[in-house]
């Protein structure tokens, strides 16, 4: 995918042990912080819709170019060109950048460095999993640009609570990844120089889980978000039931008897 200016989006696909697919999606703007305008959000929404056709996809890991950014925002210079016929149709595409990710049956692990700011942020929130770098720097500074945060800022509350979400919608300033994960933005941070290894880390766990299973998980948490507690049971239930449909369980539970009976041969197992 690319669009007709220098900045582009790049999809990778790598084939793992058993046809397993895991995508590597990069947002390539570094010489702007990777910043979001309109042709480059097109190109981010056709990338994850393709990503969405492939059966044999596991996992996507979504990162920005170069060392100063993952994402810096959505471009200042084309939301300044914004007027009251055109503001619905912009934030939009900001919020479709936000969705695919959410959409897309498989999880989705950020990895982040550097900046991640407004829309940037958002993108992250409405990402699985997310790893930083020690150094990465979060904000969501809308307010200081005269416009409220919006779409999927909507998540924040759900991950960081809801005073949290104030003090970081309502002061618009940025704040440490060392925060970010303290307050449950983040999942993991670390070392820049570990940062890669982790995120294969946990690629390397989806990898082991069942591909069917981990696809009804991420619908099933997906569908939780919007129903109450008595509904998201209900669903489960349905969902437990639903994966019986293949032999997928018994031969995942097949593998797990037998790694237990060889430990227990081994007298390394009750």
């Amino acid at each position: 995918m690319s669009t007709a200016s220098e900045a582009r989006v790049i999809t990778r696909i790598e084939e793992r042990d058993g046809g397993a697919r895991v995508g590597y999606v990069t947002i390539d703007n570094a010489r702007r912080l990777n910043t979001l305008n309109s042709p480059l959000m097109a190109d981010f929404v056709a990338a994850f819709d393709e990503l969405a056709r492939d059966q044999a996809l596991r996992c996507v890991v979504l990162t920005g170019a170069g060392d100063r950014a993952f994402i810096g925002g959505a471009d200042i210079d084309e939301m300044a060109t914004v007027d009251p016929t055109t503001a619905k149709g912009f934030i939009t595409r900001v919020h479709r950048c936000c969705h695919a990710p959410r959409e897309l049956p498989v999880p989705v692990i950020a990895r982040i460095h550097g900046f991640v700011l407004g829309a940037g942020l958002e993108v992250a929130a409405s990402c699985d999993l997310r790893v930083a770098s020690e150094t990465s720097l979060f904000g969501m500074p809308e307010v200081k640009l005269g416009v409220p945060s919006v779409v999927e800022a909507a998540l924040l509350p759900m991950l960081v609570g809801w005073g949290r979400a104030r003090e970081i919608l309502l002061l618009g300033e940025t704040f440490s990844a060392a925060e970010a994960t303290a307050w449950g933005l983040v999942e993991r941070v670390v070392a820049a120089a570990e940062l890669d290894a982790e995120v294969e880390r946990m690629v390397g766990s989806i990898l082991t889980a069942g591909p069917q299973a981990v696809r009804q998980q991420k619908k099933l948490i997906r569908a939780w978000e919007d129903l109450p507690l008595r509904a998201a049971v209900s669903a489960g239930i349905d969902a437990f039931a639903a994966s019986f449909a293949t032999d997928e369980p018994r031969r995942e539970m097949a593998k797990f008897l037998a790694a237990r009976a060889a430990r227990r041969t081994r007298g390394t197992a009750p």
